[in-house]
């Protein structure tokens, strides 16, 4: 959707107001510490619309720091601590600024060579809101701008110790939590916190106690909604839920969105208040989750338990047994729609003489093609999957990298000794409402659909079976239809297999696997790549060889970054191009994903084109035979 358009449909939908996106309003920034002073660029406007930042030291242990508009930048607080405030420090946020905000050295927010977390929580209607006040000694109303029913609230007193007092819809109003300690929660009978009174989308009450509102006290309180709609194209989408669920084994929490970010605290019993998030290795694997504990000033722990789905997130193992009770809030992962394709997919190449050169134009990288040029196999990683890899010309399972050799935190990292000091490209992309989705799942064995968050029907399909070797990767192309598929690992013509797809095309949530072993094998865990056609930036699309010199149309105004290219009607190859590497009115480079053959330099089988790209008549038959049906992927 253009900008003018969604500023039409916000207008129609947001009484006025310009669209608002979880990218707007929260976000997780990962860096290092260097002792001296940073810019923290996260696209979040605090000068104007306040927030909450919140760090972590991820790599030794480290106390946690809370600083908020409302208080300012020269006071902070310890979400594991009950000490007050600390107030007058100049060495934390130096400023917060329209895109983020900028850091100075201290020791727990900026040491150096350490590893930080930040969370940044921007102001937003129906999302987050910063309200400090005075205590009175007796039951007040206090009012809030959330514009929403809190569902979650978070007070600390800040002049003096007190223990962090947290109301959840869960527990009612005469319940609460500690945020700093590890009890469990109380789920009736205390009438002094909340006044045994529930808030409204205006105002929360607070009682007598003084950790909440003793008379003359100061204290600041973080407000959450829940399932409040508000944000998206027109207004209708949710970005944040406060909820509970009881343990039963793996128990599947169903959001309605697959979270970014999610903290978690059991209330039945003692149970840290855990956080997770996708850019520290929250994964669709159970074992791949890296924790840090709100209530705790440890190092960052691994193997948390709780893992993504593409609708949600399968709860901790914070506890065995089963009919353990627990309590969260989660954010949705970004939802925008791209308007260009460098904001969704780069190319990066490296030589032998500079290994360690990884640059990327990209905020973040969800899945990589990595590449040598020489004789090599084409690395598919995810973020999703935590940087384990397949290898699109083998039917093996999925590879678990040695320690440094992949690493998908913050950015994408590749070891320099990774392919030996050979030259390579890598090409990089972006997970992005109608442009590029991924999805981890688990196989039935019997015909089911599968969520996803492309936000539109997928056009291009490739999926792979990921723990078990002997499977080929099977790929679905809307003109081909429901009812065949095609193989990435080989060069053989389209078929039909009626299984693969249960004779059904995929919708703009969810998409439809059979009973065959490649894509839905009983108990296989699976990845499929998910590709759409969004105007100006991506096509996925068709055409009939000629024979003779043939454009493309894919509606680009400057061209094709990356081509891929396979016949359908008889054998080929899957040939790809990039812009990085040469596309151009010469020879142009390509390889070849279904082989490892190295890189071929020497041949002029495409050229540029403004709305596309151009087949030209040298180009074999596997790229344009006269009446040969060919499918491809073009990103600008």
């Amino acid at each position: 959707m253009s900008k003018l358009a969604k500023a039409l449909t916000a207008a129609a939908g947001n009484a006025g107001g310009e669209s608002l996106y979880v990218e707007d309003v929260f976000s997780t920034y990962l860096y290092t510490g260097n002792n001296s002073s940073q810019t923290i660029t996260n696209n979040i406007d605090l000068a104007g619309e306040g927030g909450l930042v919140w760090f972590k030291r991820r790599s030794t242990s480290r106390t946690h720091v809370l600083i908020d508009t409302e208080r300012g930048k020269t006071s902070y607080l310890r979400s594991n601590e009950n000490l007050p405030a600390e107030t007058g420090i100049t060495n934390t946020i130096t400023s917060f600024n329209s895109d983020g905000f900028s850091i100075s050295d201290q020791q727990d927010i900026n040491g150096n060579a350490e590893t930080v977390a930040s969370w940044t929580f921007r102001k937003a209607e129906k999302f987050f809101d910063v309200v400090t006040y005075t205590g009175t000694g007796s039951a007040q109303n206090i009012a809030h701008a959330l514009g929403a029913t809190p569902a979650t609230i978070i007070v600390k007193k800040t002049d003096d110790a007190a223990n962090w007092q947290v109301y959840h819809s869960y527990m009612g109003a005469d319940g609460f939590a500690y945020l700093n300690l590890t009890n469990a929660a109380i789920t009736s009978g205390n009438t002094s916190l909340w006044n045994n009174t529930e808030p409204t989308d205006s105002v929360f009450t607070v009682g007598t106690s003084g950790n909440v509102n003793e008379n003359g006290a100061t204290y600041v309180a973080y407000l959450f909604a829940s399932d409040a709609g508000g944000f998206g194209d027109d207004g209708s989408e949710s970005i944040i839920k406060c909820g509970s669920y009881t343990t039963a084994g793996g128990t599947t929490v169903n959001l309605g969105f697959e979270p970014q970010w999610v903290m978690i605290k059991r209330t039945d019993s003692t149970g840290d208040w855990e956080m997770l998030d996708v850019m520290r290795g929250f994964t669709a694997d159970a074992s791949a989750g890296q924790f840090l504990e709100a209530n705790n000033s440890n190092a960052e722990f691994n193997d948390y338990g709780a893992y993504l789905t593409s609708t949600g997130f399968v709860g901790s193992n914070q506890s065995a047994s089963s009919g353990a009770s627990y309590i969260y809030i989660a954010i949705r992962r970004p939802m925008k729609t791209p308007e260009s394709g460098t904001e969704v997919f780069d190319i990066v190449t490296r030589t032998a003489t500079n290994p360690n050169l990884f640059a990327t134009a990209l905020s973040y990288v969800d899945v990589a093609f990595n590449r040598n040029l020489g004789a090599a196999q084409t690395q598919v990683t995810s973020r999703l999957t935590g940087g384990s890899y397949l290898h699109t010309a083998s039917t093996a399972a999925e590879v678990s990298p040695a320690s440094g050799q992949i690493e998908y935190d913050y950015n994408y990292k590749i070891n320099p000794y990774w392919w030996s000091l050979s030259a390579e490209v890598d090409w990089l992309f972006k997970r992005a409402t109608g442009f590029f989705d991924v999805v981890a799942y688990t196989g039935t064995g019997v015909a089911r659909t599968v969520n996803h968050n492309l936000g539109v029907a997928p056009e291009l399909m490739i999926l792979k079976v990921r723990n078990r070797s002997g499977s080929s990767w099977v790929g679905y192309h809307k003109d081909l239809g429901n009812e065949g598929g095609f193989s990435l690992t080989n060069s053989a013509a389209f078929s039909g297999v009626t299984s693969a797809w249960n004779s059904t095309t995929p919708t703009s949530s969810v998409f439809t696997v059979g009973t065959g072993s490649n894509y839905n094998g009983n108990t296989d865990n699976l990845i499929a790549y998910l590709f759409a056609t969004l105007a100006g930036v991506s096509k996925v699309g068709s055409y009939t060889g000629t024979a003779a010199t043939l454009n493309v149309d894919c509606g680009f105004s400057a061209g094709a970054r990356f081509i891929l290219i396979k016949r359908t009607d008889s054998t080929g190859d899957w040939y790809v191009w990039d812009s990085a590497r040469g596309i151009v009115a010469g020879n142009d480079p390509y390889l070849l994903l279904n082989s490892t053959a190295a890189e071929v330099t020497s041949t002029d089988y495409i050229d540029p084109l403004a709305s596309g790209f151009t087949v030209t008549s040298s180009a074999p038959a596997a790229l344009n035979a006269s009446g040969g049906t060919y499918i491809f992927l073009a990103i600008a």
